[in-house]
């Protein structure tokens, strides 16, 4: 059995992998793709929208899609990286699919880091190892879509999250300051990715408050959380202000995503043709339209609570699947392994979570993002697109799970925990 005291060694064993098996996926694709002429883009739709984007960024030209145009349908943050990428490289897709490799594989890297602020770096690397062979990790990081960055972005801010609840020191109160301040910045610049991040930021604040330091202290270190996601938000929330004379700090898109999940043909699955069909458009500001698609799905939904019930239960069974959505994918040899190793890892984790269940914020913060998505999108459109990226800090639990099968890996006794009188690392996210 593998000694994984010696986890730098194996770190970048992982990092390696991970990197090798990222870089490889990039080039089959885009060779598969270049035998298809005309085809740029594997899942095109979301990914042309984000390319164009991109480009407009790269080249100086106005951030907007669409005629008239839609200035505030995505938040910038992908578009950003994609510029950043044409800006070096060109327009030349490969090199960003080889870009994106980078993240995919920065990304493993945070789940370690992760691992190690929660429990220790052992468990950091194993669940990086996971994160490193997953095949659905590994497939999504070539493709011009959002996943890969989010998910990087996503792990940063549960870091920063962490880190603020091991700064036990009564001393090192600017310490706590700092990191409360980094977290909110990093919740920003994550949600600047997917907008749906935006309700961790006042979530942990609260909980922080709530539950780990209920006094004014603890306020004013939910406060400065809280100020540093206005902090990072502020410059994209003015442009949209000047723009239409609201406060808007993610996109005008909620409206129609919400009724592209809640309306009288939703099925579960995105069929986003109505909003060339109704032309709204075309007669309303992009503001206005926004607000009309919102209010037309809760209209729907209040007038059909028992279809509204069914469609959540059809998305959950969407958002849950162990293998792709689209029938394109389901082929037997994409299926069997991605559902295998969905399987093991959720039944590890579900050990792992049962082993750490008086540790509140260990099991929030690694189990509590991929229940939020879940729950995000019962209502909206349900995807596996959506789950993945909160796969990754689950990993931190499967990685726990996994420790507990294999006893040569496990320092903790049969209650879970340490011989020794020293603390476990990050014990003082334990409620206990």
């Amino acid at each position: 059995m593998p000694d994984f005291n010696c986890w730098k060694r194996w770190l970048l064993i992982v990092m390696t992998v991970a990197l090798t098996l990222r870089v490889g996926a990039a080039a089959v694709l885009q060779f598969q793709l270049d035998k298809q002429p005309g085809r740029q883009f594997l899942i095109a739709g979301d990914a042309t929208g984000y390319w164009t984007l991109g480009e407009q960024l790269a080249n100086g030209k106005p951030f907007e899609l669409y005629v008239p145009p839609r200035r505030i349908m995505r938040t910038p943050g992908f578009p950003w990286v994609l510029s950043l990428g044409m800006r070096m490289f060109g327009d030349d897709i490969i090199y960003i699919r080889l870009m994106l490799a980078l993240v995919g594989t920065a990304a493993c890297g945070l789940v370690f880091w992760l691992g190690k602020e929660l429990v220790d770096p052992e468990t950091g690397v194993i669940a990086a190892g996971v994160a490193a062979v997953s095949p659905a990790f590994v497939g999504f990081t070539p493709l011009i879509l959002s996943e890969t960055l989010f998910a990087a972005t996503m792990l940063l801010s549960l870091i920063a999250v962490a880190k603020l609840l091991n700064q036990q020191n009564p001393q090192a109160s600017r310490q706590r300051y700092l990191w409360a301040f980094l977290a909110g910045v990093l919740v920003g610049i994550a949600t600047l990715v997917r907008p749906s991040w935006l309700l961790v930021g006042p979530g942990c604040a609260f909980l922080y408050w709530a539950v780990t330091q209920r006094n004014r202290h603890g306020l004013c270190l939910a406060a400065m959380l809280c100020f540093g996601l206005a902090v990072s938000l502020a410059p994209w929330t003015i442009r949209n202000y000047r723009l239409t004379g609201h406060i808007v700090p993610t996109t005008l898109w909620v409206g129609p995503s919400l009724y592209d999940g809640m309306n009288p043909q939703a099925t579960g699955d995105s069929d986003m043709a109505f909003v060339e069909r109704d032309g709204v458009y075309q007669r309303m500001s992009e503001f206005d339209a926004d607000r009309y698609y919102r209010d037309a799905a809760w209209k729907y939904a209040a007038a059909h609570p028992a279809r509204i019930v069914q469609l959540a239960g059809i998305k959950l069974a969407r958002y849950w699947s162990p293998w792709p959505n689209a029938a394109q994918f389901r082929t037997w040899y994409l299926m069997i392994p991605l559902a295998l190793f969905f399987a093991a890892i959720m039944l590890a984790a579900m050990r792992g979570g049962w082993l750490s269940r008086d540790r509140f914020w260990l099991c929030l913060l690694t189990a509590g993002p991929i229940v939020y998505f879940a729950c995000i999108h019962a209502l909206f459109i349900g995807s596996i697109r959506y789950r993945l990226p909160a796969e990754y800090p689950l990993l931190v639990l499967t990685a726990i799970g996994i420790r507990s099968f294999l006893p040569t890996l496990n320092k903790t006794n049969s209650h879970g925990t340490q011989d020794s009188a020293e603390p476990r690392p990050g014990e003082s996210l334990s409620l206990s």
